[in-house]
């Protein structure tokens, strides 16, 4: 080998190290550029869920958990602002999810908390699966149950073990529900009571309204509150006012009355209204009452009925029915032992009873002592007797007519068999006293006049006319209503036969009969039949009592003497 050759082989082969050396230098420049940096340290963030804290990890490859973390002792995680901690989980960081056990406890802000004795934690879900002594704290509420999941995404908790919410002073128990955090209403299914104080609902389906303390009860349903049972289908509740709103025929119940209606409105010791074919039934004292609108307060006891009022009062054999445009109802010195009401029925008033009939425009009920009063036109039938005046009043005892007392104009027609001739009286007042329900005694007083028609006891044939006069006069009847004897002062009288009764002594002066205006039956007192026009009473001006009024001559002289003076 020539020198030549030695020196370029010693050339080449440094120019080959010195090349090796350039790239072992430019590979560990990149790896220095590659290499992180150093920063400080920040609090985890993101859709993972942290673990914390544990005093103790370890895996088990072999276990019945391989890709779990095993954590034990003061265990802490944290997700989306939500923090976890237990005494002891399985971390599946895989899978991003926790089983934890022992004194578990969950907090989501300020507002929401959850104790249990183990739980299920999804990240992916974010759902939380809590089981075993389960207590949801949320603001005010308290939620407990042995099995709850709770959606965070949703923010919704539901139960389906059996749970109890309780809100202040109300408890919610039923076998399955729901609860929404952010909205704070509930839903609750199967076997639900409510209890509020000392009121009490139980229903299939419940819907609650945390912030409003109302609950929609659904399905058939009753609320229990004091000597008041409310059942419904379909009603609204407020646990704060005691008030309720039922809709689809709802039925209130206190004691021995109810009231039903297509939609009720009932707030406790205070006002109640009723729409809709409402029904009112007293058992205790046998009436009712119906209409499409009815309005009634608790503390004052008064009522208000319109849009087509009905009273019936079934005390007797034979029921009545009353019908007004409007009625109402006024309670006096309510709360005590003196109580007492007043009933107003107006106008258009038409009542149907098998024995007694009555048209009038108003009428007045006073239960202090069972006076009826009608006014304006009365009409009261009986029979084939007829009695009208300008004011009626009849007297009851224990719902049987006892008195009737007509003042003004009074004149009572009694129409005969042959539907012909007719027994008339007309005085300023009248009396009728009643036993049992059947008229006994008469008694007309001031200018009393009187037609009557005496009956032949052998064939029942009329003798001929009595046309008698007088100031007062009394009439006995016996239980069949025949009549026995007739008592009278001074008075004048004319007997004429059948065959010589003059045509102007058929009728008194008075004379009317309305029978086209009398009710038939129980449905006829919808149908308003009033007077013809010119047949209504007259009106008679009552004497007053005069005032004493100075001579014009007189006054203007007794002024010029004042001037003087």
């Amino acid at each position: 080998m020539t020198v030549k050759n030695i020196i370029k082989r010693h050339i080449d082969g440094h120019r080959i190290f010195f090349f090796l050396i350039l790239c072992l230098f430019g590979l560990c420049l990149v790896q220095a550029m590659q290499a992180p940096k150093k920063r400080a340290k920040k609090r985890p963030h993101g859709d993972r869920v942290y673990l914390l804290h544990a005093d103790e990890l370890r895996y088990d490859m072999y276990g019945p958990h391989p890709d779990a973390q095993i954590v034990k002792g003061k265990v802490s995680f944290s997700h989306q602002g939500a923090h976890l901690t237990c005494d002891s989980a399985y971390f599946y960081e895989g899978s991003n999810s926790v089983k934890a056990f022992g004194h578990v406890h969950f907090r989501q802000g300020d507002t929401l908390s959850l104790v249990c004795e183990r739980a299920e934690y999804d990240g992916q879900m974010q759902m939380m699966r809590a089981r075993k002594n389960v207590v949801l704290r949320h603001r005010r509420q308290v939620l407990r149950t042995d099995s709850l999941d709770y959606d965070r995404l949703y923010e919704m908790a539901n139960f389906f073990d059996g749970g109890t919410l309780i809100d202040g002073k109300d408890k919610l128990v039923s076998d399955w529900g729901e609860y929404h955090t952010q909205t704070r209403e509930a839903k609750f299914v199967y076997n639900v009571k409510l209890r509020s104080g000392k009121d009490l609902v139980t229903t299939d389906t419940l819907y609650y309204d945390v912030p409003k303390s109302k609950a929609h009860m659904v399905g058939p349903s009753k609320v229990i509150s004091g000597n008041s049972v409310v059942h419904t289908k379909d009603g609204y509740y407020d646990t704060k006012t005691k008030s309720a709103q039922l809709y689809g025929r709802s039925t209130l119940s206190d004691k021995d009355k109810t009231i039903t209606g297509d939609s009720l409105y009932y707030v406790k010791n205070g006002y109640s209204r009723g729409y809709g074919n409402v029904v009112y039934v007293d058992k205790k004292n046998k009436n009712s009452l119906t209409c499409n609108y009815l309005r009634y307060n608790e503390k004052t006891g008064y009522g208000f009925a319109t849009k087509n009022p009905i009273a019936i009062d079934f005390s007797q054999k034979d029921t009545m029915w009353l019908h007004s445009d409007t009625m109402k109802i006024y309670t006096y010195h309510i709360g005590t032992d003196s109580v007492y009401r007043k009933i107003h029925a107006f106008h258009k008033v038409r009542a149907f009873r098998q024995d007694v009939q009555a048209v009038c425009d108003s009428l007045v009920y006073n239960s202090q002592d069972s006076c009826m009063t009608m006014y304006k036109d009365p009409i009261a039938w009986n029979g084939n007797r007829q009695l009208l005046g300008e004011v009626i009043h009849a007297y009851m005892r224990d719902s049987t007519l006892r008195l009737v007392h007509v003042v003004g104009q009074a004149l009572s027609v009694e129409m005969l068999p042959d539907s012909v001739h007719y027994n008339q009286i007309t005085s300023k007042e009248m009396k009728a006293h009643f036993l049992d329900g059947q008229i006994r005694m008469a008694e007309s007083i001031g200018n009393v006049q009187t037609i009557y028609y005496p009956v032949d006891d052998k064939d029942s044939s009329l003798m001929g006319l009595n046309f008698l006069e007088t100031d007062t006069m009394r009439m006995y009847m016996s239980p069949q209503r025949q009549l026995e004897h007739i008592w009278t002062n001074k008075f004048t009288s004319v007997m004429y036969p059948m065959t010589q009764i003059p045509p102007t002594k058929y009728k008194l002066p008075n004379f009317a009969w309305f029978d086209d205006i009398r009710p038939k039956d129980k449905n006829d007192i919808f149908v308003w039949r009033g007077k013809a026009k010119g047949t209504e009473l007259k009106n008679i001006k009552r004497h007053e009592a005069p005032l004493q009024v100075l001579p014009k001559t007189a006054a203007v002289k007794e002024k010029k003497d004042e001037k003087v003076n």
